[in-house]
């Protein structure tokens, strides 16, 4: 997927995807390389908020609005937290092109369970 994350943040995490070797057969940013880019992004910060707790995150819900083709260079996604609690987190992923035009809207609910033993 060539994702580069650029911020390490629970308040805001911004990565970067390149659209190529992510594209679908008509040549435009796959829809599903948006949405692994924001589960990516609002995992890492669910996760980092959980581990306050000793526990993980883990992925509940994912959906997922694509605005506007990208069709070449860089897309960067910025995930920010809607909620941070003790059992759930829910971040906004907003993914833009090179212009900084909106391509994708993304919505990630983690749920935070303890973690496993050993891990």
């Amino acid at each position: 997927m060539g994702i580069e994350i650029t911020q390490w943040d629970v308040q805001e995490m911004i990565g970067t995807m390149p659209v190529k070797g992510n594209r679908q057969p008509f040549g435009l940013l796959h829809g599903g390389a948006n949405a692994v880019l924001a589960e990516q992004l609002g995992s890492l910060g669910s996760a980092m908020h959980a581990s306050q707790f000793g526990s993980i995150a883990v992925g509940l819900e994912l959906s997922c609005t694509h605005h506007r083709a990208a069709l070449e260079g860089l897309v960067t996604g910025v995930a920010r937290p809607i909620h941070l609690g003790r059992s759930t987190t829910t971040y906004e992923i907003v993914v833009t092109d090179e212009e900084g035009r909106r391509t994708c809207t993304a919505r990630l609910t983690c749920i935070l369970r303890p973690k496993p033993p050993g891990a």
